[in-house]
Formats: C-alpha cells, sequence, structure tokens
C-alpha cells in the first residue's frame, strides 16, 4: 500500500506548526483532519492555519463547506481519500494533520460508513425530530450508536438515527487504503494547560468573538454555531445573553477547552499504533526519525 504520515494531537499542542516543518524538509503536502477547519469563516475559532502560516506548503480540506452546511465524516473520508490519492500519484509524500480523533481514524483505519440507497422518508422523518426525541430514539434502539456521538451535536444524531432506521450498521469492516505511521505529539497535562490558556487570550484579542458576531450576521444559525462545540457553542451562548458575564463566559469555555483536550488524549490512547513524541524536547528531531525509517521499509 501507498504510505501516509499522520501528526496528531490535542488542541494546542503545536501539531499544525510541527507538520508543517516537516512537509517543508519532505516536500510533503498537507490533508488537514479538522472537523471545524472544513468551513469557510471559522479561523480563530478552529485555530486555522493562515497563508503565511503555511509557508507555502498546499493545505486541502479547508474551507470546503459553507456555514450551515451538513459536512459529514462520509464527506471528511471522500475528499480526503481524493486528496491523499492525488498527491500520491504526483510522487509527493502526504500528511494527514489535525486533532479530529474520528476523522484520523476514517482515514487511518478505512471505515467503511457508505449509507446507500437511503429512503428519502427516512431523512425526512428523522430531521422532523428534536435533539430529545433524537437521543431517546437511539439509546432505545440501537445503544452502540451512542458510544462516539457528542449528544448535543443533532446532525451526527440524525445521522444514527438514519442508519437505525434503515438498518445500516455504522461500520462496514474497516479496509485500511494506506501503510500509515501515525505521530502524536503531547505535553505534559500542566504545560499543556498554559498553552490552551494563552492561545485562548490570544484569540480573542485577535477577534474571535467578532468573528461569531460575523458568522451570525452573514446567517450562521444557533444550531450550527452551537453544534460546533467549544469556542463557537460559547461564544454564540455569551452572545445571546446566557452567560451572566464576560468572566463567567470565560471561565466555562477555558475549562470546557481543557476537557476536551483530556477527551482527545483517552480517544488517542486507544491506538496503540501511535508513535508519541514529546514535544518539550526535540519533536522534530524524532519525528524526521521516525519518518525516515517509515519511508525506507
Amino acid at each position: 500500500m501507498n504510505k501516509l504520515v499522520v501528526i496528531t494531537g490535542t488542541n494546542a499542542s503545536g501539531k499544525s506548526g510541527l507538520g508543517i516543518e516537516l512537509a517543508k524538509h519532505y516536500g510533503a503536502e498537507i490533508v488537514s483532519a479538522d472537523s471545524r477547519q472544513v468551513f469557510k469563516g471559522l479561523d480563530l475559532g478552529s485555530g486555522k492555519v493562515t497563508p503565511e502560516e503555511m509557508q507555502g506548503i498546499p493545505h486541502y480540506l479547508i474551507d470546503v463547506a459553507e456555514p450551515n452546511d451538513f459536512f459529514s465524516l462520509l464527506d471528511f473520508q471522500t475528499q480526503a481519500y481524493e486528496a491523499i490519492d492525488n498527491i500520491i500519484e504526483r510522487g509527493i509524500t502526504p500528511m494527514l494533520v489535525g486533532g479530529t480523533g474520528l476523522y484520523i481514524n476514517s482515514v487511518v483505519d478505512g471505515y467503511d460508513i457508505r449509507i446507500e440507497n437511503l429512503d428519502p422518508s427516512v431523512r425526512k422523518k428523522v430531521s422532523a425530530m428534536s435533539l430529545e426525541e433524537l437521543i431517546d430514539f437511539v439509546r432505545e434502539n440501537n445503544p452502540a450508536e451512542l458510544e462516539n456521538i457528542d449528544i448535543k451535536n443533532k446532525r451526527r444524531l440524525e445521522r444514527a438515527a438514519e442508519r437505525t432506521i434503515a438498518g445500516i450498521p455504522d461500520r462496514k469492516p474497516n479496509s485500511p487504503r494506506y501503510e500509515t505511521l501515525v505521530i502524536g505529539v503531547t505535553w505534559p497535562r500542566d504545560v499543556l494547560y498554559e498553552r490552551i490558556h494563552e492561545r485562548l487570550d490570544r484569540r480573542l484579542d485577535q477577534g474571535m468573538i467578532e468573528e461569531v458576531e460575523g458568522l451570525k450576521a452573514n446567517g450562521a444559525t444557533d444550531e450550527f454555531l452551537n453544534g460546533l462545540g467549544l469556542e463557537y457553542r460559547y461564544i454564540n451562548m455569551y452572545l445571546n445573553g446566557q452567560f451572566k458575564d464576560f468572566d463567567a463566559f470565560y471561565d466555562k469555555l477555558y475549562m470546557e477547552i481543557r476537557h476536551l483536550a483530556k477527551a482527545q488524549m483517552t480517544w488517542f490512547r486507544k491506538r496503540n499504533d501511535i508513535k508519541w513524541i514529546d514535544m518539550q524536547d526535540k519533536p522534530f528531531d524524532e519525528a524526521k526519525k521516525l519518518i525516515d525509517d517509515f519511508l525506507a521499509e
């Protein structure tokens, strides 16, 4: 199989910057694996790399969907496969870089997640259900579907309900498409939390709240913004007057970002193929050795 290098880690871990450094060294191109960076206009809140930060390295699966669009795991996997295969066909090394664990797994493990010939009446029935009705329906009829779903994400619950009604399993047997090297970047927890704190302050100073105001002014719905989680959900709630003051909003958001980082590490630790590197040591040199050995095999 063709080879794919993966760089992953939690929020604020420095994976994007390391990925760009490595891509420059190997003449590689990067496919983003971030569930929010696929949307146009979601820049500060998603930590989207700027054109300047890309340093001329081509990036794919950034800004490929409009706000309010539904962008599924299948959409990601399909477009990621297309981008990776195109990079390989041109004789270039592909790198998959990002922190959305389900996106990473769908490509590395080769999930078969197609929903074929879905009856339109099923989608119509599901779209009419409330969030609470969706949770109850899936919990009662197919509880295994809830294991990897954010139950506040209505779109993902709708897809789970569709699969349940149609009798389609969440996944067919995996069919890995590439030989992969998965590198995970890690920090001591206290250092990571400080990085999260500093990054949150920086993004707020750069205009993250104003970014969400602009999205709302241009038609982004509460459902869409809340479904994105973290920065977008809580800034939207703040703008809608659901916090007593800025400090209450800030404390809640910071705590939730920390919780996500912990959950991301729990998710990634389930993979026994990740090669972890210490970002306080010499991460570029350590990653380079792993990649050199991998590409030479």
